[in-house]
């Protein structure tokens, strides 16, 4: 079957950062490119996808000889998520060989077809699932999101150094909600602190992808399941995940995809 030529999962270290709302901007501007793209939503616990996406909640996927599932199309991309095995009402209440086994066959059991890239927006934190897609999947990179806040920092040095540790490829950082802009008078006020991306990626010696701006209109798109990329295809926040679409194919030209790791809990 064909698979796609590139999987990128998208991740961060803490919650409340942002981002399965930066992974559905960067999969619609990567459709908006002209490439063929998937989006995997792999936070079994709080799948988030099928909602910032628009698909109606009765939705479930088509099925193809009993075994392999067909992805939902939305906006142009090529999805899968928990979300649409389960009901937005059914928590799931599982330990986490059963979350990394439920991950496995929604990215090895879709059909996704001839796709340039795959981005996997995965659950925060360094947990099973993380080492998990990192032991069944051939990974061409990975993306940490975070804030400037201190706090969010710690915790996305510790994403970086998993993935480091795993040997995939970090790809870059993109700093969400980098600074607020007044509506009203223009004034910039850095909410979260300021440079504390820039700093980091420094440090790492890895690309700033982008900085998004904490903005209105990117929540209330996401919340109206229509992402701003879509809506405000010509607009400035739109143009900075462009810049960062666009940044992440480079990377990915300079990377090549990490071997399944053998993971070592002794190191």
């Amino acid at each position: 079957m064909p698979s796609p030529r590139h999987v990128v999962a998208i991740a961060s270290g803490k919650g409340g950062v942002g981002k399965s709302t930066v992974t559905t901007n960067l999969a619609t501007a990567l459709a908006r490119q002209g490439l063929s793209v998937g989006l995997l939503d792999a936070d079994i616990y709080g799948p988030s996808q099928q909602h910032m996406l628009g698909v109606p909640d009765n939705t479930t996927p088509d099925q193809q000889d009993g075994e392999f599932l067909l992805p939902v199309e939305a906006h142009g991309l090529k999805t899968m998520s928990m979300g649409y095995l389960s009901s937005a009402k059914t928590p799931m209440v599982w330990r986490g060989p059963m979350a990394s086994s439920a991950m496995s066959q929604l990215l090895e059991k879709t059909l996704w077809g001839d796709l340039d890239i795959l981005l996997v927006d995965m659950p925060p934190g360094t947990g099973d699932i993380q080492l998990t897609l990192a032991q069944r999947t051939t990974l061409s990179g990975a993306v940490i999101v975070t804030t400037p806040q201190d706090i969010a920092l710690l915790d996305a040095r510790k994403g970086i150094e998993m993935f480091q540790k795993v040997d995939v490829p970090v790809l870059g950082l993109i700093e969400n909600m980098a600074a607020y802009v007044c509506t009203a008078c223009g004034h910039v006020e850095p909410l979260f602190g300021e440079q504390g991306g820039e700093a980091l990626a420094g440090q790492y010696g890895v690309p700033l992808l982008g900085q998004i701006p904490l903005d209105r209109a990117i929540r209330e798109c996401a919340d109206a399941g229509q992402p701003i990329v879509v809506v405000e295809p010509d607009g400035a926040i739109a143009g900075v995940y462009q810049l960062a679409a666009t940044a992440i194919m480079a990377s990915l030209g300079q990377h090549q995809p990490a071997q399944a790791p053998v993971i070592s809990m002794g190191d």
